[in-house]
């Protein structure tokens, strides 16, 4: 039996309080009203959890990857708009500056971000690139004493909150992949803009946005690593990510069971309490097994992140498991809740808009195939 440590399990017990008593009771409002859930975000501060794998010594937790993906299960269980700010911030944003940024820049662009003081974000996707990193049209030019930054980012989270992004842009076009770099650039700074907030389907409590870059001037430090590292740094950063996104839509998965369960106690129909029916039963036992299954995959891939190999296919696999997982608890849900569960009055229907953007952002279950598919056909190669 897997048992977690004393630790790992006082901070489920403290997040799963929190989400129960200050986010779940305010999701709803948030998420109707596309409002970011500022208190609720500093509640998260409060606890050390916008930097929960960054060192202590960087104004972080100091605690590790499983760490990070039960307190981010917990979290989006009560508010997956909360959960998915705090992801950012965490596997995205802290997690490359930690591993890549020189200690000069840590102090600026880490300490106060692990520390949850300033929010993070991350700037990889473009209008015409969806799922092809590699084709990058936004532009650095080195002009000497500067960079010059040129072009446009698409679907940034945090993007009218955060106080900075990590930004990949081509230095050498000749070069292709090889010629991408990651640059740290703060916000608000001249020659960027922020386009409209995207009206979207679920996640409505976060805001998601392009970022646009017209003759943007960058200090020659802000760049984040080596040059033509961006496309290794922003792979990396993605497989960290999809073990948050994985537990993300662990949490919104959890949240639709227990409303599901709850309902089926106490709904009664043919003079009993729909529990009773072997067609409940039964959807009930799939939601529960594939999500039981789904948090074991996420715990291995985090834990091997931990020990320092490689995880790729391990995070591929929890995060297509996990959100396809979500959307399939959800959709059960609503089933078990029937005519209720289509209403705003239950919280459903807001789990099943939530868990559908867990199988599109850091990578589509499409990619998701394609790189677990990869790494098998490279074991057999």
């Amino acid at each position: 039996m897997f048992e977690l440590s004393e630790t790992h399990d006082m901070l489920r017990s403290t997040c799963r309080a929190l989400a129960d008593k200050e986010l779940a009771p305010k999701a709803a409002e948030c998420d109707r009203e596309h409002r970011y859930p500022k208190e609720q975000v500093q509640k998260l501060v409060e606890l050390g959890l916008m930097g929960v794998a960054v060192p202590e010594e960087w104004g972080g937790t100091g605690l590790d990857n499983l760490a990070y993906a039960i307190a981010m299960e917990e979290i989006s269980r009560g508010c997956a708009s909360t959960g998915v700010i705090m992801s950012v911030n965490n596997s995205l944003y802290c997690d490359p500056v930690s591993k890549y940024a020189t200690d000069a820049q840590k102090e600026t662009w880490l300490k106060p971000f692990a520390s949850g003081e300033k929010l993070g974000c991350f700037a990889l996707s473009e209008p015409g690139n969806g799922s092809d990193a590699g084709a990058a049209r936004t532009v650095a030019e080195d002009k000497g004493d500067h960079w010059l930054l040129n072009g446009t980012k698409s679907w940034i989270t945090n993007g009218y909150e955060a106080d900075a992004a990590i930004v990949f842009a081509t230095t050498d076009r000749a070069l292709k992949h090889k010629g991408i770099s990651a640059f740290l650039v703060p916000m608000p700074t001249p020659g960027l803009s922020l386009g409209k907030k995207e009206d979207k389907l679920g996640i409505r409590a976060s805001s998601t946005c392009n970022l646009i870059f017209e003759d943007c001037k960058l200090p020659k430090d802000s760049m984040l690593g080596e040059p033509g590292f961006g496309f290794k740094i922003a792979m990396g950063t993605l497989d960290g990510g999809r073990i948050g996104i994985a537990s993300q839509a662990l949490g919104i998965a959890q949240a639709a069971l227990d409303a599901a369960t709850g309902y089926a106690l106490e709904r009664q129909a043919f003079g009993a309490p729909i529990a009773k029916l072997q067609a409940i039963q039964f959807k009930l036992a799939d939601m529960a097994t594939r999500l039981e299954a789904a948090r074991l995959l996420t715990w291995r891939a985090a834990m091997l992140k931990d020990q320092g190999g490689r995880y790729t296919k391990e995070a591929a696999m929890a995060k297509l498991a996990a959100s396809e997982t979500s959307t399939f608890v959800a959709h059960q849900a609503i089933q078990i809740f029937g005519g209720n569960g289509y209403v705003t009055e239950y919280p459903v229907e807001r789990h099943y808009r939530d868990a559908r953007i867990t199988e599109i952002y850091e990578g589509t279950s499409e990619i998701q195939r394609l790189v677990i598919a990869g790494q098998v056909l490279k074991a057999y190669g």
